[in-house]
């Protein structure tokens, strides 16, 4: 994506010279961790590394946020008017996140109220969204992936309501930059990103993004 906001990462895959002929989607992701040892971010970066070659990642930061309080609505601080440029700018919103006390991690909770603010600028109207998430437990995040559907149902995004994906993560299983070990989990997310891609292109084909088209 380019012009991305300071602070702003964005993740090319794919030969450059290929993609340059061929349509792409920009893909905003928020991962739902603070930790420096996050196993939601290292989920992220192998989702990243199994997505099609035609969709680029920015990751949307959430760390560097104030709490959201509707006294700011009449005048956002620079770092909620970048996170709403990036999602503007964006043609879809992968959440990859733990789950906290069976629900959404704060820091999360609030960049998503920042970014559905101020009333009748919902970032997320009509965004096609899909939701992820890793823990060791056997669980999977199923609790806080629950919340973060309501929470996006509030907000009109248009989400990919299958495959589910509840992973248990393992240091067996995954590498520190994002490598999967195992086969099955390698194909299931493979498959996830693959049905993710086709998800965003059927949703933007009858609601498209008036910011943003492919290509």
């Amino acid at each position: 994506m380019s012009g991305a906001s300071p602070g702003y990462h964005t993740t090319h895959l794919g030969n450059p010279h290929e993609r340059a002929t061929m349509a792409t989607y920009n893909v905003g992701y928020f991962v739902g961790s603070l930790s420096s040892a996050s196993i939601n971010r290292v989920l992220s970066k192998a989702l990243i590394r199994l997505a099609p070659d035609d969709l680029e990642f920015t990751e949307l930061p959430v760390g560097n946020l104030p709490l959201y309080s509707p006294d700011y609505d009449a005048d956002f601080p620079p770092e909620a008017r970048a996170l709403k440029e990036a999602i503007s700018a964006s043609d879809a919103i992968l959440i990859v996140s733990p789950e906290y006390n069976r629900s959404i991690p704060g820091a999360l909770k609030n960049a998503l109220d920042w970014a559905s603010r101020p009333w009748g600028q919902n970032s997320f109207d009509n965004m096609p969204a899909a939701v992820i998430g890793a823990s060791i437990g056997q669980i999977g995040t199923a609790m806080a992936q629950q919340s973060l559907r309501g929470v996006l149902s509030f907000c009109n995004a248009r989400q990919m309501t299958t495959p589910e994906a509840y992973i248990q993560y393992s240091p067996e299983v995954f590498t520190d930059d994002g490598e999967i070990r195992n086969e099955s989990t390698r194909d299931f997310l493979s498959n996830y990103m693959e049905e993710f891609r086709t998800y965003i292109e059927r949703v933007l084909t009858v609601i498209p993004r008036p910011q943003s088209s492919p290509g």
